[in-house]
């Protein structure tokens, strides 16, 4: 059973950054693809971005391309968010998950974090 807790949420303004942690435990999960994904208040959680499980690659959704970045630390079995340049319409809450494949989907996912709260004001 994978266990993955997320940690380094919090409130910022325009244009900063924020680097988000998932740490995984109960199980190793070097060959799992692990996904970032976040839902704002009143909307659907959407996919970020992911590194994964078979070549370590990394794919976003186009509105963070170029200014996530989705990078891994396998000796520490954990998975990081870096998020630059921020926008107000960032805001949501963050969840980290794993999956066995590499896929943007929600329902692919198999594990979950319990969610960190990132808030961007203007």
């Amino acid at each position: 059973q994978v266990q993955l807790e997320e940690s380094g949420g919090g409130s910022v303004q325009a244009g900063d950054s924020l680097r988000l942690s998932c740490t995984a435990s109960g199980h190793t999960f070097s060959f799992l693809t692990l996904g970032w994904f976040r839902q704002a208040p009143g909307k659907e959680r959407e996919f970020v971005g992911a590194s994964s499980g078979y070549d370590d690659t990394t794919y976003y959704r186009d509105s963070v391309r170029g200014r996530f970045t989705v990078t891994r630390d396998k000796a520490k079995d954990t998975v990081y968010l870096q998020m630059n340049s921020l926008k107000p319409e960032d805001t949501a809450v963050y969840y980290c998950a794993a999956a066995s494949h590499d896929s943007n989907i929600e329902a692919a996912y198999d594990y979950w974090g319990q969610g960190t709260q990132v808030t961007v004001s203007s």
